[in-house]
């Protein structure tokens, strides 16, 4: 007997299951960040268990609860307790404002290689409740000439982003701060708008920054984007910075007005850059790409790295 049970498979922000036999499904994530954690172990904490609750929350679903495997260190050294103290008590504060329980996990400990610690890896198992499988999101762009808006404050925080790592080889600084009220007024009105509202097109926005986002929005939906930037948001920190708290949504004209005035109502940060459109990434008529070139590149990478 099939049951066909997957509704959406891994690859978004979060898969779906459904509940045999019910129009119910539940969301399914999984995050991790260690040199968030290794910078600042607190804040790391905090990060990891609002990085998977906006993932559930990316697909429609409202987060139930988390498990966790606390990856660790030799714990009889000062600064490995140190850090799993700090990423623990980081947890709990996200735990408690976002809603979101640890019902179960797991301690590894002693995880080092010639007496020198793995980073701090507290990964989280999420899981959440979609009530109507009938509606979700997705993270893949669906039809051109839909408006682009990221939702929340873009400040351009680059301490231990991708950019810095991949591109600048530094890795000292601090990761972003994580405002864990805001964290969940804008996700409980982004789960609002898909299920309310009906918005079916929804990404968080993390590792990378927002540019990363929209490339895996593009590639997974086969569609470019023409961005319109003002000068201010032309720079490397608008671009890759790792603000939390943040999503990009896409959305046709009809729905545009009605969306923005519920944001303004809700006192949340909203800007509108550009258009789903073509077969290219477009940066204000001058940087471009294709997204068939992108997504080769992105599937080809490991390939690559094996030949150096």
């Amino acid at each position: 007997m099939v049951m066909n049970d997957t509704v959406l498979r891994p690859g978004g922000d979060a898969a779906i299951v459904r509940v045999h036999g019910t129009n119910k499904g539940l969301a399914i994530s999984t995050d991790s960040t260690p040199r968030y954690c290794s910078a600042d172990p607190e804040e790391g904490g905090k990060q990891v268990v609002a990085e998977s609750w906006r993932n559930i929350t990316s697909v429609g679903a409202l987060p139930i609860a988390i498990t966790d495997c606390m990856n660790f260190g030799n714990p009889e050294k000062e600064e490995i307790m140190g850090q799993f103290a700090g990423v623990v008590t980081g947890m709990i504060e996200a735990c408690q404002i976002l809603d979101y329980p640890v019902v179960s996990g797991n301690v590894s400990l002693y995880n080092e290689t010639n007496g020198k610690g793995i980073n701090p890896t507290p990964a989280i198992g999420g899981v959440g409740l979609v009530e109507d499988l009938n509606h979700f999101s997705t993270a893949f762009l669906k039809r051109n000439n839909d408006n682009l808006l990221i939702i929340g404050k873009t400040n351009g925080h680059l301490g231990q982003s991708i950019y810095l790592k991949e591109i600048l080889n530094i890795t000292s600084g601090l990761p972003p701060k994580v405002d864990l009220e805001d964290e969940r007024k804008i996700g409980n009105t982004i789960r609002d708008l898909i299920n309310i509202n009906k918005l079916d097109t929804v990404h968080d926005i993390s590792d990378g920054g927002f540019l990363i986002a929209l490339a895996e929005m593009s590639i997974s939906g086969g569609i470019g984007v023409k961005l319109n930037l003002n000068e201010e948001s032309m720079n490397h920190r608008f671009l890759f910075g790792e603000d939390q708290g943040r999503y990009i949504i896409a959305l046709p004209d009809s729905m545009l007005t009605s969306i923005t005035d519920i944001l303004i109502s809700k006192n949340i940060f909203y800007q509108n850059i550009g258009k789903s459109y073509g077969e290219k990434i477009i940066i204000n008529d001058n940087e471009e790409i294709q997204i068939k070139s992108l997504k080769k590149i992105h599937e080809n990478w490991f390939k690559n790295y094996l030949k150096e």
